[in-house]
């Protein structure tokens, strides 16, 4: 006897997806959230990376998460406790059922809690949160993703057993589109974007993405599927866009505005490199990015550029800051019009990297010998990145001084719909140079 499905509208809704990092936890975070802005929905992302460089698998902290919290209506924060868990193994589960809301619902990558995992994990011998009742306030979904993924590849004898089951995020996105009521359109473009002359592979993400859609609509392990109506938010057109990207385009269209040739010199250092990356793909609207030996280097070839013309930019994070006092003076010295970006992450000294925090404000301020003052300029969220630093080009340029501008690593990796600007409506920059 078939179930009904029903479907209910919900306000707002907040996921954990959690894995090691070789999971695709990310990319599965980002294609949702891209479905998602798509739909004209409000949200807020959280992209959670493991502070070493690659923890054993399986491990406590080498568990990655994404966590998106989308509405109906207006939100700021990426929510505190999850509606839905995503666990690929067992010390996903470990490391973030804390944060789960009571009733929440778990889905459970089975074969990620085999005696392995579960050992790594540091549950004790014998015992297997699955299957000991330990969750049952909450609604448990278990599913063995690894043999429904072989099972749906079993005709790719060109793949190997390592090739599918890299796969496996795209099933469980798949289920969860099914879950929401999405459809899979804009995750197929985007697999054929990244994919295209990789048919093999191509076809094998499709097709893992559709048999997890398939096993939401034929399974039953849901009386219901669940929507999230339209946010009501300004008139215009919107893309899901993350704090480095608005940066990015934020300074490209104040080059543009101002008719000033950008010129990028930076060393990469986390959570800052995504901006080289970024703007080393415009080209095409005179952007020069120029990848540094060292920090001082970076910021002293942005200099040079802005005496030479160009509106200068140099990034870079906490210790890479100070590390360019020096030629932040020469800067002030030289009335050069020159955007200092610094994106936040954990200190004192190297730090963490992939952990945010917002304590170099006084640094930006102060942080200098002798007379030395600036401007400091920060992001509140991940498209206010766009409209905050133009605002500090513009000043940089017009008042021939630089200009510190401050985000951190939450803002930096963070995503929320962005609405197009449009060019008329932006300030003018005035160049007396």
């Amino acid at each position: 006897m078939s179930t009904t499905i029903k479907e209910e509208l919900l306000k707002d809704v907040v996921i954990k997806f959690a894995g090691d990092s070789g999971d695709g936890m990310q990319l599965t975070g980002q294609q949702f959230t891209n479905n998602t802005a798509l739909l004209g929905i409000d949200l807020a992302t959280f992209p959670d990376f493991p502070a070493e460089i690659r923890a054993p698998q399986g491990t406590l902290p080498g568990v990655s998460g994404f966590q998106l919290h989308f509405s109906s209506e207006r939100i700021y924060t990426p929510g505190d406790a999850c509606d839905v868990l995503v666990a690929m193994n067992a010390a996903a589960l470990k490391v973030n059922l804390k944060s789960l809301k009571p009733g929440g619902k778990i889905i459970a990558n089975t074969d990620g809690f085999d005696a392995k995992n579960l050992r790594l994990a540091n549950y004790a011998d014998g015992i297997n949160p699955l299957e000991d009742g330990s969750l049952d306030s909450y609604e448990l979904i278990k599913i063995d993703v690894t043999k429904m993924v072989r099972e749906a590849l079993k005709d790719a004898a060109e793949l190997g057993t390592k090739e599918k089951d890299r796969a496996k995020n795209m099933f469980v996105l798949g289920y969860l589109y099914w879950m929401y009521n999405r459809n899979l359109e804009s995750t197929i473009d985007f697999l054929q974007e990244k994919f295209g002359k990789k048919e093999a592979i191509l076809q094998s993400n499709i097709k893992v993405l559709q048999a997890g859609y398939n096993y939401g609509d034929t399974t039953e392990t849901f009386t219901a599927r669940y929507r999230v109506a339209k946010a009501k938010l300004p008139a215009g057109e919107y893309r899901s866009i993350m704090g480095n990207q608005a940066l990015a385009y934020g300074l490209i269209a104040a080059a543009e505005k101002s008719g000033l040739p950008l010129f990028l010199g930076t060393y990469p250092i986390t959570p800052a490199s995504d901006i080289l990356h970024e703007l080393s793909k415009h080209k095409t609207f005179g952007v020069r990015t120029f990848q540094a030996e060292d920090e001082i280097a970076g910021i002293t070839a942005a200099i040079g550029a802005a005496y030479g013309g160009s509106l200068g930019v140099t990034t870079t994070s906490g210790p890479g800051m100070a590390l360019k006092t020096e030629a932040m003076g020469l800067a002030v010295m030289l009335e050069m019009p020159l955007v200092i970006v610094n994106v936040q992450r954990g200190g004192p000294s190297t730090g963490l990297p992939t952990k945010t925090e917002q304590s170099d404000l006084l640094q930006a301020l102060y942080g200098r010998n002798g007379e030395c003052p600036m401007p400091v300029i920060s992001a509140s969220t991940p498209s206010d990145c766009f409209s905050a630093v133009y605002e500090a080009a513009r000043i940089a340029v017009q008042h021939m001084t630089p200009v510190i501008f401050l985000s951190d690593g939450y803002i930096a990796n963070g995503a929320e719909p962005w609405r197009f600007p449009k060019s008329d409506d932006l300030p003018e920059i005035k160049v007396e140079f």
